[in-house]
């Protein structure tokens, strides 16, 4: 079992300076190593912005928002963890990760689920693709509604 605090969190928005605060505070005080987010509402997630709410030792990957609706990012301490095989998709973004002390590795999707009825079939035939292409351990987290 690997003893790291990971953390999924709907941020309902990343725009404002008081809840990057929240954010990096949160991710300092619980000693968070892989981190999640979901509505970040950002169009872009730059390096500057991670550093600010993260800190230094944080590498991240982000789905843009689409008209400040929904956006994910997915962030991991690099003395921590090791991130690879990143795809985004409409409303998910996947990657492998492995845990750098123990070698234990497994495929993440980050999602960010639709809310209108229509779209949840699209949504869950997405998944499904996602997942033929992850053949080993895969965790699905993040805003389902």
């Amino acid at each position: 079992m690997i003893a790291e605090n990971l953390l999924v969190w709907n941020v309902r928005g990343l725009n404002s300076r008081a809840r990057r605060n929240a954010v990096g505070e949160l991710v300092s005080q619980e000693r968070v190593s892989l981190i999640s987010l979901q509505e970040t509402k950002l169009d872009a997630c730059d390096d500057v912005l991670v550093r600010q709410m993260l800190g230094s030792l944080f590498d991240f990957v982000a789905l843009p928002a689409c008209n400040t609706c929904g956006g994910i990012l997915l962030a991991w301490r690099r003395d921590t963890w090791a991130v690879s095989n990143t795809s985004f998709r409409n409303l998910s973004l996947t990657a492998k990760v492995m845990h750098c002390a123990t070698g234990d590795e497994w495929w993440i999707t980050c999602v960010y689920g639709p809310q209108l009825d229509h779209e949840k079939t699209m949504f869950l035939d997405e998944l499904n693709s996602i997942r033929l292409g992850c053949p080993d351990r895969w965790l699905v987290w993040g805003t389902l509604t």
